[in-house]
């Protein structure tokens, strides 16, 4: 009788771990890296392990970093606009856009106030932009953190909100849309 291949099973069960990833998604990958590209599974093995073994979360933003402070915040020409973001993948997003030369702040469950107001003095910020998910929790979160900062001297301010383009009206939720119409801009 033929031993079942719980190694196998095992890669799936891990696979299956991802975000987004269901059990034919990790079962098409299990498959492919198995018995169609051993070679490229070994190097995306590697890269993950290298990965976990060398980046690090900056002491100054959250953001990722292969020293103790990232490329943006050891950056003295950016901006000294400081961009309030949930996760550090939020960075790399406003980062790809090009619009943004500022610095970045991961306010998430590990941040803390008083780190925030060193960052926002030792760089000499001027404009606080909240870059948050919509919601009530945001809006609260903003509030409190404009009240820490409001003896800093800077202005605050927060991305816009709205119709994503090329998205049909019938499309967008009523908040999205409420939010666009308050927040509409002069012509």
């Amino acid at each position: 009788m033929q031993k079942e291949p719980k190694k196998f099973f095992k890669l799936i069960e891990a696979l299956q771990t991802l975000p987004t990833i269901g059990k034919k998604s990790a079962m098409k990958l299990a498959f492919y890296m198995i018995l169609e590209n051993p070679f490229d599974a070994m190097k995306i093995s590697y890269a993950i392990e290298d990965a976990i073994s060398s980046l690090q979360r900056c002491s100054e933003c959250g953001g990722l970093s292969e020293d103790e402070i990232c490329v943006i915040c050891s950056d003295d020409r950016r901006e000294k606009t400081l961009c309030l973001v949930e996760s550090a993948k939020d960075i790399y997003v406003i980062e790809e856009s090009g619009e943004y030369r500022g610095y970045y702040f991961v306010f998430d469950n590990r941040a803390n106030i008083e780190h925030l107001e060193e960052i926002v003095a030792k760089k000499e910020i001027k404009e606080l932009i909240f870059a948050f998910t919509p919601s009530i929790k945001s809006d609260a979160l903003m509030l409190y953190i404009e009240d820490r900062l409001q003896d800093s001297n800077i202005i605050f301010s927060k991305i816009a909100q709205g119709i994503p383009t090329g998205v049909h009206l019938e499309n967008v939720d009523t908040l999205s849309l409420s939010k666009a119409i308050l927040e509409r801009i002069k012509l």
